[in-house]
C-alpha cells in the first residue's frame, strides 16, 4: 500500500478493449483521449502522486464495471464517483460503497437543469445523504442557482467540479459565481480546483483563472478544497497536458502547508484514502 504523497481528485478512465462503451452514448472519446487504469497510474507515478478519484463519464453511462475494477486493482490507490439512475436501489448503493465509491455525479452542464425537477431526484439526494456520499455537480452559468433550493433541502454534501466553470468574461459578480461562493461559505461543500482549461480564455498558463480561484479558496476555506487534473482531457479540441494542470495548483497554493492540505490531507480525510 503506497504512502500518501498526493491525490489527483478528478480524472476519467476509458478502457474500451475490456469494457465497451454504452450504446447511444452522447460522446465517445477519440482514441488519443482514452486512458486505461494502468496508464492513469503511470501518469500519477510520473508526477509523484500516489492516489486518485475516478469520475465516471458519459461513454459508460451507469455501467460501473470499469470503475469498480480499476479501484479493486489499484492496491487502495483509487476511489470513485459513479453515475447512477435516480431510481438506484439501496442495495446497489451499498455494493458501490463496498467497492470504493464515495459519491455520485450529476452533470447539469451537459444535461441541463431540467433534471432537477424530476421527483426521483429528491429521493436520490436523500439516499446519497444517508450513505454519507458526495453529490458531485458539474455546472455552469446560473445552473447552480437553480439547484441550490433542492440541495439545501436535502442536506447532502456537495462537491463542485472545475471551480463551477465560471464565465470569466462576465466577471466575478456574475450570479452563478456569487451563488457558488455562498455555497462555499455554508461549510457543507467541497470545491475541486480542477480543469482550468475548461473555462480559461488563455492557453497553457491559465493565469486568467487566478482571481476566481482565490475567491473560491477564501469562501470554501483551504480545508474544503481538493485538486484534479481532468485527465485524459476529453471533449477538448486544443492540446492539454498534465504538467500545466499541476503547475496551476502550485501557483494557486504557494504556501507549502496549504499545498499539502489540498493534495494530501483533505483527500485523505474526505474520501478515506489510506
Amino acid at each position: 500500500m503506497p504512502a500518501m504523497l498526493g491525490a489527483d481528485c478528478h480524472f476519467h478512465v476509458f478502457d474500451p478493449s475490456r469494457y465497451a462503451y454504452q450504446a447511444g452514448a452522447a460522446y465517445l472519446p477519440h482514441p488519443s483521449q482514452e486512458g486505461t487504469p494502468e496508464q492513469l497510474l503511470s501518469v500519477l507515478d510520473a508526477h509523484g502522486l500516489s492516489h486518485g478519484l475516478i469520475v465516471s463519464a458519459g461513454p459508460y453511462g451507469t455501467d460501473t464495471r470499469c470503475l469498480l475494477e480499476a479501484i479493486a486493482r489499484s492496491n487502495h490507490r483509487l476511489k470513485g464517483i459513479a453515475l447512477v439512475e435516480n431510481t438506484v436501489s439501496e442495495k446497489e448503493v451499498a455494493r458501490l460503497k463496498d467497492g470504493g465509491v464515495v459519491g455520485v455525479r450529476i452533470n447539469l452542464h451537459n444535461l441541463g437543469s431540467a433534471m432537477l425537477k424530476d421527483a426521483s431526484m429528491t429521493r436520490l439526494l436523500g439516499l446519497l445523504n444517508e450513505a454519507g456520499w458526495f453529490c458531485q455537480i458539474q455546472c455552469s452559468s446560473t445552473q447552480l442557482c437553480d439547484a441550490m433550493p433542492l440541495l439545501k433541502q436535502s442536506g447532502v454534501r456537495v462537491m463542485i467540479d472545475h471551480c463551477g466553470r465560471p464565465d470569466l468574461a462576465k466577471g466575478l459578480q456574475e450570479p452563478g459565481f456569487q451563488t457558488l461562493l455562498q455555497l462555499g461559505r455554508s461549510g457543507n461543500a467541497v470545491i475541486k480546483l480542477s480543469g482550468p482549461f475548461r473555462y480559461s480564455q488563455q492557453a497553457q498558463s491559465y493565469t486568467d483563472t487566478d482571481a476566481a480561484v482565490a475567491e473560491l479558496i477564501k469562501a470554501f476555506t483551504i480545508d474544503n478544497c481538493v485538486w484534479g487534473s481532468d485527465w485524459p482531457f476529453v471533449r477538448h479540441d486544443a492540446r492539454v497536458d498534465y504538467g500545466p494542470m499541476l503547475a496551476c495548483v502550485k501557483r494557486w497554493l504557494p504556501d507549502a502547508g496549504d499545498y499539502r492540505k489540498v493534495l494530501c490531507d483533505n483527500p485523505q480525510r474526505l474520501f478515506g484514502f489510506r
